[in-house]
């Protein structure tokens, strides 16, 4: 798994150069207070970040073509029209063609864990975009939903693990960003860091996540560690460094033959 996170993280050629992304990080809390909701930042988090380079790259336009396919709140039944299921499938297919699903999908396959890229695509969308409850009732959530939209569970923000979401929302003045907690030991992209948010009036008191990286790479990362150590800290090695990442899987429903759907995944810095 390290071997094969270090060749993920070296072959992201869809990630960031420096200064496509110059962030004003402003104030750093303490472990103690990152669950106040204080806002410690009078200015955005995102100074700059190069739309015009990054975002028309064909796995970023798909990713940011599904944002818009949520309904945050939990409780709330997500209707998945027609165009949204191809929108799914478009962006699959666009993962599917990159270096890094190719060498996570090799190395699946040869560890036993899927007879071919047919069965692991398959199974992937199941993973991510099969629909579960997280309220008891209506068919409401996905692990894809859940990690790179975030959500509004039980009056907080749940999930929420994507840097693109976070830029786009922060620019269309829906996010107040308020504090970092951690800040990798990466210079260069991708790094990981952890923040504290408003989402309308809804707190985010420690969202963790990859920043610069590309969508495969940071939805490679996560379903290498869901697919080999499920409900476990998943120890992977970038740019020579070490990064812990905690899946879980929704435990109250299953797909195919007893399988677990995603819950969740992110970096645990």
């Amino acid at each position: 798994i390290q071997k094969l996170s270090e060749q993920l993280y070296a072959s992201d050629v869809n990630r960031a150069d420096s200064g496509d992304i110059i962030l004003n990080l402003q104030h750093k809390v303490s472990s103690s207070q990152t669950g106040t909701g204080t806002d410690f930042c009078s200015q955005k988090l995102f100074k700059y970040v190069n739309e015009a380079k990054l975002f028309a790259r064909p796995t970023f336009a798909r990713l940011i073509s599904l944002l818009d396919n949520y309904v945050k709140h939990t409780g709330t039944v997500e209707i998945v029209s027609k165009e949204e299921i191809q929108e799914e499938t478009t962006f699959i297919k666009e993962i599917f063609k990159t270096s890094i699903m190719k060498q996570l999908s090799s190395f699946l396959i040869s560890k036993g864990y899927y007879t071919s890229i047919e069965s692991f695509e398959n199974d992937f969308r199941e993973m991510w975009f099969g629909l579960f409850t997280r309220s008891k009732g209506p068919l409401d959530s996905s692990g894809f939903e859940h990690v790179f939209h975030g959500e509004i569970h039980k009056g907080k923000i749940a999930g929420f693990h994507s840097w693109v979401n976070l830029y786009l929302l922060e620019k269309a003045g829906q996010i107040d960003y308020l504090s970092y907690s951690a800040d990798g030991p990466w210079t260069g992209y991708p790094d990981v860091f952890a923040f504290q948010f408003k989402w309308s009036t809804y707190v985010k008191t420690l969202s963790s996540l990859f920043l610069g990286s590309s969508p495969e790479f940071d939805i490679a990362m996560y379903t290498l560690c869901y697919v080999t150590q499920p409900d476990k800290m998943c120890t992977v090695k970038l740019g020579g460094s070490t990064l812990k990442i905690q899946t879980y899987s929704w435990p109250n429903s299953s797909y195919g033959s007893g399988k677990r759907y995603l819950s969740t995944s992110y970096p645990n810095i």
